[in-house]
C-alpha cells in the first residue's frame, strides 16, 4: 500500500462545526513515509477506527482510523484483543495479517473507550474462483463511506479498482470478503453503476442509487442546558432514509435519546429528519450523522 497517498476526509455530517468533509485522493509531493501529509490530524484526534467487517484468517487486510472531523489519521496506535499492535501510516491506513485462528476479534484505538469487531473466516469459507458481490447497498450517501460483501477483493486497499459512474472511487478499508468505499467527488444525486476490480478479477456491474444530505442548524458553541435541533435534508430521493446520530463529545452534550440515535426522514418532497442535543457545558459539540445503508444482494447478480 502506497505511503505516498494524499490523506483525504471522510465523509460525514459533522454538527458542531457544520462540514460537510470530502476530498479525492490526489498524489502528493514526495515525502518520507514516516511523515504525515500536510495538515493530517495528530494521532491524539484519531476518534473512529475503520476495520473489515469480515477478514480471512491468514489473509492481508487493511484498517483505517478517522479524527473527529473525519480526517484520516495517520500515527494512531490501534490494539486487538489478540495483543497485536498496529500505527496507521501517512495514509491514515495500515496493512495487516489476519489471524489465524477463526472466530470474533476486536479492534481499538489506543487511549480511546470503545471497540470494533471483525470476523475472521477460514480460507474455505472465502474461497471463489471469480470475484462476487454477496452484499452492496441499494441507497447510499454521496459523501460518505459504504461497504460492499463478497469474496475475491484484495487484502490491499489500494490494490482494488472501484469505479462509480465511470469515476474511480476511494477504497478506506479491505480484506479479501470485505470493502469500505468512498464515493468520488463529482457523483451526482441519483443512480450510478459500480464497477469492482481486483488484479484480473471483476464483478458484474450493479447500480446504487446515492443521496445527499445536508445539515441544517446554529453552528455557534452550545451553552449549559441549551436545547438545539439538527434538521438533515436528503436530496436524491422521496423515501424515507435511515439516518443514524452518534456523539463524539459526549462531555459537552448530550444527544437525546442515547447514543447512537437512529432516525427514519419523512419521505416527503422535503424529505428531512431531526435529532436534539442538550448542552452539557458552554463548548463545541460534535454530533456525526450518517446514512444506514440497507444492504442486500446487487439486483443484477
Amino acid at each position: 500500500m502506497s505511503a505516498l497517498r494524499q490523506f483525504l476526509c471522510v465523509a460525514c455530517l459533522i454538527a458542531g462545526s457544520f462540514a460537510l468533509l470530502a476530498a479525492a485522493p490526489q498524489k502528493p509531493p514526495v515525502r518520507s513515509p514516516a511523515s504525515p501529509p500536510s495538515g493530517a490530524p495528530a494521532p491524539s484526534a484519531a476518534r473512529i477506527l475503520l476495520l473489515p467487517r469480515r477478514v480471512v484468517s491468514g489473509e492481508r487486510a487493511t484498517l483505517a482510523v478517522l479524527g473527529g472531523n473525519g480526517r484520516l489519521t495517520p500515527g494512531a496506535s490501534v490494539t486487538f484483543s489478540n495483543g497485536d499492535h498496529l500505527k496507521t501510516d501517512a495514509t491514515g491506513r495500515a496493512l495487516f495479517v489476519a489471524p489465524l485462528n477463526p472466530g470474533v476479534i476486536y479492534g481499538s484505538i489506543e487511549g480511546r473507550p470503545g471497540r470494533v469487531s471483525t470476523m475472521i473466516l477460514t480460507p474455505a469459507e472465502a474461497t471463489s474462483p471469480t470475484m462476487e458481490i454477496s452484499s452492496a447497498p441499494r441507497v447510499a450517501s454521496l459523501t460518505d463511506r459504504f461497504e460492499l460483501f463478497g469474496k475475491g477483493f484484495c487484502g490491499d486497499a489500494d490494490a482494488n479498482q472501484v469505479t462509480i459512474a465511470d469515476q474511480g472511487a476511494f477504497v478506506l478499508a479491505s480484506s479479501p470478503v470485505s470493502l469500505v468505499v468512498l464515493p468520488p467527488m463529482e457523483l451526482d444525486p441519483g443512480p450510478a453503476k459500480l464497477k469492482v476490480k481486483c488484479a484480473k478479477r471483476g464483478a458484474p456491474e450493479f447500480t446504487v442509487l446515492f443521496v445527499g444530505l445536508e445539515l441544517q442548524a446554529d453552528s455557534s458553541p452550545l451553552k449549559r442546558g441549551e436545547h438545539r435541533t439538527l434538521v438533515v435534508r436528503v436530496s436524491g430521493t422521496m423515501e424515507k432514509v435511515s439516518l443514524e446520530a452518534r456523539n463524539l463529545a459526549p462531555d459537552v452534550a448530550e444527544l437525546v435519546g442515547g447514543n447512537p440515535v437512529r432516525r427514519f426522514s419523512n419521505g416527503e418532497e422535503e424529505n428531512a429528519a431531526q435529532f436534539e442535543v442538550i448542552g452539557r457545558k458552554n463548548g463545541t459539540f460534535l454530533i456525526s450523522i450518517r446514512l444506514v445503508p440497507a444492504l442486500g444482494k446487487p439486483p443484477s447478480q
